[in-house]
């Protein structure tokens, strides 16, 4: 699988890349097998080991048949996207100039295994504690009447894939002038997409004016 990033769009810090995953952990699952590709969009929990090697856990229904492909499929590909948005050429201070589109990607390459069914609680427990313990009144998994539990583990399968390579690229108008990339930024703001503006005050100014 190739992954077109041009150098002045690469992100290789592992730092970065770690921070981004975390904030954007729902992502797309692609592998190949017999019957082709399959895909599966699906929340992830990323953690790096004691020897500094990246993981990501998940889950997916039983009755999804993409679970039965994933140790076989060799490499597989999980894909998370940041915020992204339209970039109009009239917010540029230097023309001519056309559309773009700026937005943030992580691709992790690696391969998968199946997770025995005891390590499954402990996942839904990490997850739902991802999502819920910054909530008044978090919800805990251990609430759940115990023949409900049982069915629900049931009716998933776990793997894990053991990342090989990380490819970020943060498409934020690095190619642009300051001037340029400080006026998309501020029109990003304008139309509610301060989250894009700041990734772009970020990583795109300092880039723009080391070139």
């Amino acid at each position: 699988m190739t992954f077109y990033v041009p150098a002045h769009f690469r992100v290789d810090d592992p730092d970065t890349l770690d921070r981004f995953l975390a904030a954007n952990a729902f992502g797309a699952l692609v592998s190949a097998g017999a019957s082709g590709l399959s895909v599966s969009h699906i929340p992830f929990v990323p953690e790096r080991g004691s020897d500094g090697r990246l993981r990501l856990l998940g889950h997916v229904a039983r009755a999804n048949a993409h679970w039965q492909e994933l140790e076989a499929a060799g490499e597989v590909v999980a894909m998370f996207e940041g915020p992204h948005a339209y970039v109009s050429p009239g917010w540029y201070a230097h023309h001519p100039s056309v559309p773009t589109w700026n937005y943030a990607v992580v691709h992790a390459r690696g391969r998968a295994r199946l997770l025995p069914s005891a390590a499954l609680p402990a996942l839904l427990d990490r997850l739902s504690r991802t999502y819920e313990d910054a909530r008044t009144s978090p919800w805990r998994m251990d609430s759940l009447p115990a023949e409900y539990t049982a069915k629900l583990l049931d009716a998933i399968v776990g793997f894990e894939i053991s990342v090989d390579r990380l490819d970020g690229k943060f498409k934020l108008s690095q190619n642009r002038r300051r001037e340029d990339i400080e006026g998309v930024a501020a029109a990003l703001d304008g139309e509610g997409q301060g989250a894009l503006a700041a990734l772009m005050r970020a990583h795109a100014i300092g880039a723009a004016e080391s070139r």
